[in-house]
């Protein structure tokens, strides 16, 4: 998509005056679309609770990991060498698996984040085609940091897209 926006920007300069009249552009703000449409508030409040919920037990474990290091600190001078090895085992054993439970609720929270959004986005992407469609654009795009640094503000449809998204159009 990123390779054809430049082809695209190329192709609209060199065409005629003449046709450069018909043509009608557009962009939409789609990060700042999705912040702003009602689901993608409530999307985000789930998301959030989530990763607090997530955080809380990873936190919980973590602390466990400091008092169980703060105890083996405290004893280890009066510890058999076969002791102490053991709980350097173990304590290594339990830092393995919180190290990989906190990848796993990455990798979990990720997912759902891009399930809500692919949700929200595919919604998006039907009222766009349709105001295309009857307002008679020849392309909208979609504004970012890297594929449209300056447009006038006359051009944005963003909040046309929320406003119709929030009215329940899409479905």
């Amino acid at each position: 998509m990123r390779a054809l926006l430049p082809a695209l920007a190329g192709l609209l300069l060199f065409t005629g005056i003449a046709q450069a009249k018909d043509v009608k552009i557009a962009y939409v703000d789609m990060q700042r679309a999705l912040l702003e449409v009602e689901d993608g508030k409530q999307a985000k409040a789930r998301l959030e609770k989530l990763k607090s919920e997530r955080q809380g037990k990873l936190d919980a474990s973590q602390e466990e990991l400091r008092a169980m290091q703060k105890n083996f600190e405290a004893q280890k001078a009066f510890m058999k060498p076969e002791v102490m090895q053991e709980k350097q085992k173990e304590f290594a054993q339990k830092l393995q698996a919180l190290q990989m439970t906190y990848a796993t609720l990455q990798k979990e929270l990720v997912a759902e984040e891009a399930k809500e959004t692919q949700k929200i986005f595919k919604r998006m992407a039907k009222i766009l085609a349709d105001v295309g469609e009857k307002e008679g654009y020849t392309v909208i795009l979609e504004k970012t940091e890297s594929s449209i640094l300056w447009a006038p503000k006359h051009l944005e449809i963003t909040n046309d897209l929320i406003r119709r998204y929030n009215a329940g159009e899409g479905k």
